[in-house]
């Protein structure tokens, strides 16, 4: 594969599915410094990853998995980073942050934040109409479990939503 198809399959994927990318970005990283970087690696990994792909599964499938291995692993660099490194002022992002016109989502967004890591991804997977089937592949965990994760997310969220 040369380097202009390489290109040229990058920036198609990247047009068609920059939402699906921005959709882990933001529930990874949460201010604006922070989701610029993340993508940016995001972009670099899927770059450097197209010549491995099979065709094996779909296109979003495996960018799910691109993209959600390299923001966990991301967010485990930034939080060893961050614990050798204490900010000067710790509110400043609350402050410079922008708030989402759907306080709904804005709801939603902090919720999903907060989740591990594993329930995270399969909260995104599952507001993206990923199959159960397609979930256990992207994160190698069964569909069974999946199922219960599932579960346990939807009942923790109704039960957070009623208290608010």
């Amino acid at each position: 594969m040369t380097e202009n198809e390489i290109n040229h399959i990058f920036q198609t994927w990247l047009k068609q599915h920059k939402a699906l990318l921005f959709k882990i970005v933001r529930s990874y990283a949460f201010n604006e410094e922070d989701r610029d970087d993340l993508f940016q690696e995001i972009a670099i990994q899927v770059w450097r990853s197209v010549t491995s792909f099979k065709q094996q599964s779909a296109v979003t499938t495996w960018l799910y998995r691109v993209a959600l291995n390299t923001a966990i692993k991301w967010t485990t660099k930034e939080r060893k980073h961050q614990d050798r490194h204490e900010s000067i002022d710790v509110s400043q992002h609350i402050i410079e942050s922008h708030q989402p016109p759907d306080d709904r989502l804005a709801w939603l967004y902090e919720e999903i934040a907060q989740l591990n890591e594993v329930d995270r991804s399969l909260t995104l997977l599952l507001l993206d109409g990923f199959s159960y089937k397609e979930m256990s592949k992207i994160l190698g965990i069964s569909e069974s479990n999946v199922g219960v994760k599932i579960n346990r997310i939807k009942k923790h969220l109704t039960t957070k939503s009623e208290k608010s």
